[in-house]
């Protein structure tokens, strides 16, 4: 059986506001029926809405001591990063052990991980970041960030829109017309598509902002309107399709070309990435300033440092009376829908990383050299060794 002999380990997620679970009842199931013995910390899923006799059933062993769920466990599997266990006054780094394999989202290049990220490596943890995975075929079904960003397009929306003091949609009464707000989305890549289309249907006016073409033809097709950023292809598309980092000198010129855009906006919702690089900062201090007051941002690109530069992690703050929202686990606030998305993505991923009872890190495969971060105390991260001005 693939997972004989190998524990897994699923622990209750920490972070303030986080309901999300890396396992659940159906994915367990899969799990010890391949032979894994998993131990799933007591309450884990409560805030998902998976009851832990669900994952008895599913033949998990319910653990009351997180500690001892990571001194037994093989591979653990988490949704967020590792963080500051305030019950146990410990480090969840601090609990695990050499050669002990995580799964999760690391987010390795952003600043704020850096220190974690290199306790994993010092302790001689196998990391393994999820954001990391390939958009390629093969991999979609792995693609926890795919899914992650479905639902963080959508709820981003939602966020802004409660905190709007006017309506999204255009509003007839018998004193007239009260005029739609205007959405500007950054970066329409699979969260930034699902933000366009929400604000479509909650009757907003919707612009679009991307260096690739192509990703500004679907924003399009929803109904955006797409935003000239006067970056030319060849210097704006990588490896897969995706968005590279600029030279400094063209993120410049496309700040200037979406000035007016930002600053006319009710609403940005910011969500552009590079892959395994810090998250480009498209929106400055001084358009913030120039905003009309009452405004909001939505910097779902927090995770990877963030579009906004006032933006502050985990905070929403007021600049300029504009609400800037720096929301770390916006996924986290639907928890049910896309606990289950995450949940199937990480069996899939363990399952392609497991070979006859054993992790194998192949560093000539694709998903698995794009997503290790750490492995026999160094790390290999191309984006986090570059923002750590490693190389």
């Amino acid at each position: 059986m693939q997972f004989q002999g190998l524990v897994f380990g699923i622990p209750k997620e920490i972070m303030p506001g986080e309901r999300r679970v890396a396992g659940i009842p159906e994915t367990v199931k899969k799990l010890t029926a391949g032979g894994a013995k998993v131990l799933v910390e007591k309450g884990a899923g409560v805030g998902s809405f998976f009851p832990d006799e669900e994952y008895v059933k599913a033949g998990a062993e319910i653990v009351d001591d997180v500690e001892k769920l990571f001194a037994e466990a093989d591979i653990i599997l988490k949704v967020k990063e590792p963080l500051f266990n305030s019950e146990k006054n410990k480090h969840e780094v601090d609990m695990m052990h050499e050669g002990q394999v995580l799964i999760t989202f690391l987010h390795p290049a952003a600043p704020a991980n850096h220190e974690m990220v290199k306790q994993l490596t010092a302790k001689g943890v196998t990391a393994l970041t999820l954001d990391g995975i390939p958009r390629i075929s093969r991999a979609q079904a792995m693609d926890a960030l795919t899914s992650m960003s479905t639902v963080a397009g959508y709820k981003a929306v939602l966020m802004a829109a409660n905190r709007l003091p006017k309506f999204m949609p255009m509003i007839g009464s018998a004193v007239g017309m009260i005029p739609p707000a205007t959405v500007t989305v950054i970066g329409t890549g699979v969260a930034g598509l699902q933000a366009v289309a929400t604000a479509k249907r909650l009757g907003a006016v919707v612009n679009a902002i991307d260096i690739r073409p192509d990703a500004v033809e679907h924003a399009k097709s929803l109904g955006a309107k797409p935003v000239e950023t006067g970056v030319p292809a060849e210097i704006a598309i990588g490896e897969g399709g995706y968005a590279k980092a600029l030279p400094e000198e063209w993120l410049i010129k496309e700040r200037e070309a979406i000035k007016d855009t930002i600053i006319k906006s009710d609403v940005v919702v910011a969500t552009a990435l590079v892959p395994g690089r810090l998250a480009p900062v498209l929106i400055t201090e001084e358009m913030v300033k120039a905003m009309k007051p009452g405004s909001a941002i939505v910097d779902v690109a927090i995770d990877q440092g963030g579009n906004c530069e006032l933006t502050v992690g985990g905070e929403v703050i007021e600049k300029y009376g504009v609400s800037i929202d720096g929301t770390k686990n916006i996924p986290g606030m639907v928890p049910e829908s896309s606990t289950t998305m995450f949940a199937r993505n990480v069996l899939n991923y363990a399952s392609h990383l497991v070979k006859d009872g054993k992790v194998v890190i192949d560093l000539d495969d694709e998903i698995t050299a794009s997503s290790l971060v750490c492995k026999d105390s160094e790390l290999v991260h191309a984006g986090a060794r570059e923002a750590m001005g490693l190389d």
